[in-house]
Formats: C-alpha cells, sequence, structure tokens
C-alpha cells in the first residue's frame, strides 16, 4: 500500500498536473469567445510550433515541471534549428493539449461523480446518477465513492507519466544537438587525458630525479657531489614547475576555442616537418579530408604526430610511409618504417599507449609494433 502511495507525496506528481492544465487555460479562454469551435485551439498550434523560440520554452517548462530536480532531464532547451524539430514541437503541442484535455476532464468530472455517489447515499439521487431525480437515497452508492477516487488517482499519475514519456521523445535533443554534445564531451575527455600525460610525465619525471639524486647524495657523503645532486634537482624542479604551470593555464582557459587545435587539412605541415628531419615520406592521403568531424580530425593528426615523432625518435632519417585515407565510415591511419631494435615493444612507451588511448575514446581501435619486417602504427576511427 505504501509503494501504491508514494506518488502523492512526490512533488513531480502535481508539478506534471500543472503542466497539463497549462494549455487548458488557453483553452477556457476561447470556450467564452467561441464555443462552437473547439478545435481553433489546436489549429492555432501548429504555426505557433514553428516558431524556433517555442521549443526552447517548452523544453524550459519540461525541466521545471516534468522533471523538477532530475540531473539528467533530457530535455532540449535549444531553438529548432532544422524543420524536423519544429515538426517535432508542433506534434509535441498537440499531444499536450490532448493529454491536458483528458487531464482536466479526469480531474472535473471524478471528483463530481464521488461527491454524487455520497450525496446519493444519504439525500435525494442527484441528476448524475440513474434513476429519477429526487428519488429515495441509496445506501449502496457509498461503497462506490472510492472508485472515482482510485480513478482519479490512477489519471493524474498515469497521465504525468505518459506527458513525460512523450516530452522526453518529442523535446529531446535532436542528432545534431547530440553530435554537438558528444564532441563536447569527447573534447572534455581527450583534454582531461592529454592533461593527465602531460603531468604523469614532467612530475613523475622530477619526482623521480629529485629521489634518485638525494639518494645517492646521502649514500655518497661528497660535498661536490651533494651540490651536483642538488642542482639537478633545482634544475628538474623548475622544468617540472613550468610545465605545471602551462598546464594549469589551459585549465583556466576555459573559453578557448576548439578550433586553435589543428586537425587533419594540415597534415602536410607533419610531412614536410618529417621531411626536414631527414626522412623520407612516402606519403598517400586519400578521401575528403574536410569532410571528418572535428574531433576524430584532430585527433587523428595527433597520432599521425605522435607515430612521425617516434620514428625521428627511435629510428632516425629512414624510409616512412604515410597511409591516410577516408573511406566509408572510417578514417585509416597508418605508418610505416624499417624495424630497428631502438624501437619500445608493444605496450611500453606513453606516446604509444597515448595513440591507443585517443582511438578507443573516439570508439576506435589502434594497433602498433612490428608487421611484416616494418615497424607499423595502424589506426582506424569512425567518423560517426
Amino acid at each position: 500500500m505504501g509503494r501504491l502511495l508514494r506518488p502523492l507525496w512526490r512533488g513531480t506528481t502535481y508539478t506534471r498536473l500543472l503542466h497539463l492544465w497549462v494549455p487548458m487555460l488557453v483553452v477556457s479562454v476561447w470556450m467564452f469567445i467561441d464555443p462552437s469551435r473547439p478545435w481553433v485551439p489546436a489549429l492555432v498550434l501548429v504555426p505557433v510550433g514553428l516558431i524556433p523560440a517555442v521549443r526552447t520554452g517548452e523544453g524550459v517548462q519540461a525541466r521545471l515541471l516534468l522533471v523538477a530536480g532530475d540531473s539528467d532531464p533530457g530535455f532540449s532547451v535549444a531553438p529548432s534549428a532544422t524543420w524536423r524539430g519544429r515538426l517535432r514541437t508542433v506534434l509535441w503541442l498537440e499531444v499536450r493539449m490532448v493529454l491536458g484535455a483528458a487531464a482536466a476532464f479526469a480531474c472535473v468530472w471524478l471528483p463530481t461523480l464521488a461527491y454524487d455517489l455520497a450525496v446519493g447515499a444519504g439525500g435525494p439521487v442527484p441528476v448524475g446518477l440513474p434513476g429519477p431525480r429526487g428519488a429515495a437515497p441509496r445506501w449502496w452508492t457509498a461503497l462506490l465513492v472510492p472508485l472515482p477516487l482510485l480513478a482519479l488517482y490512477g489519471a493524474v499519475v498515469g497521465l504525468g507519466r505518459s506527458v513525460t514519456v512523450v516530452a522526453r521523445g518529442l523535446l529531446g535533443p535532436s542528432a545534431v544537438e547530440r553530435l554537438a554534445a558528444l564532441e563536447e564531451r569527447t573534447e572534455q575527455l581527450l583534454e582531461r587525458n592529454r592533461i593527465a600525460r602531460e603531468l604523469h610525465d614532467s612530475i613523475g619525471h622530477a619526482l623521480t630525479v629529485a629521489v634518485v639524486q638525494a639518494g645517492a647524495a646521502r649514500a655518497a657523503g661528497d660535498a661536490k657531489f651533494t651540490d651536483r645532486a642538488l642542482a639537478a634537482i633545482e634544475e628538474s624542479g623548475r622544468s617540472a614547475l613550468a610545465d605545471l604551470e602551462r598546464v594549469l593555464g589551459v585549465l583556466r582557459e576555459s573559453g578557448r576555442p576548439v578550433s586553435e587545435s589543428p586537425t587533419l587539412t594540415g597534415a602536410d605541415r607533419l610531412l614536410e616537418s618529417a621531411r626536414a628531419s631527414g626522412a623520407k615520406v612516402d606519403a598517400e592521403v586519400s578521401g575528403p579530408l574536410e569532410t571528418v568531424p572535428g574531433p576524430v580530425s584532430r585527433e587523428g593528426y595527433r597520432i599521425l604526430q605522435e607515430a612521425l615523432t617516434n620514428v625521428l625518435r627511435h629510428a632516425g632519417p629512414v624510409p616512412v610511409r604515410v597511409r591516410v585515407a577516408v573511406a566509408g565510415d572510417l578514417l585509416y591511419l597508418e605508418v610505416r618504417n624499417p624495424s630497428t631494435a631502438r624501437i619500445p615493444g608493444p605496450g611500453r612507451g606513453s606516446g604509444l599507449r597515448g595513440i591507443r588511448e585517443r582511438a578507443a575514446l573516439l570508439g576506435g581501435r589502434a594497433s602498433t609494433g612490428p608487421h611484416e619486417g616494418d615497424w607499423r602504427v595502424r589506426a582506424e576511427l569512425p567518423l560517426r
């Protein structure tokens, strides 16, 4: 019983009912003007729903009244950007009016019926009950009084939940908005991951140097060695502080536009830089790179940059084959060079791990390691 009556103690039960009653205010005003045409308000909602800003107002109302206090309301408050969004708003307004009419009818007729049943048990039979008006009281009608009240309870709770479900479907984010939110979320995750890697590398290196140098100086017991160790600790500490200040500066610049990050359309600069360093780069680029979504293009650039950096760092000026292709729903990246013993194996090295992490965050995959006598870095990134 407690579980059945729990909705009565929830504020959303009554705010949802209020949300259903709002359209009936307009209908009530119109009924005073011309009750012979009750369909006019529903007709007027069609051009009203086509106004882009109306979707914003409906989304705000839904957040405040249908899911008050919910951390993830699931309603968009952006204006309609497409005709599909405007038609969804029109459909929502019509459905809201129908459900509002049902709620208004239930809230008026069912309590009235309960009252008539109660009156009919102790006095003349009201007009709404069967039997001649003014007939003798019927005691058994008192037993039926709870039925309209239970029906009212079910109507209020059921219609409130129904309007919430419909609102999530019609006022929810569009495909364009979901993509924009996904891009923003991806950028946040990638930025956090990049900052974590940089802090790990710089601060971890500085602390490691400090611990090793301090332990060696204490064990040596030599004043000159101690001075050199302290100088090394000071230098590594200054470098780590500089890196930390740079990373914190990025965190403070919350309004920094994403467009500042390079994309694959500027991959030629990477290839020319590798060639200027002595590598013989044979590049093959196919497909429309300009159509690649922003997060995918930016991370593809970073993966290509890291792969070329690893070649120059570990293999030196060797022949490099680079393939960048957009085919179907995937972006393919591949960098191959002659394998050398100095290149770290798969699973080691923060750069190679970073490549795999970048691909995984976008729902793709990356592999690094020996392949047919070469060292190969290969990544597949979904475009959707």
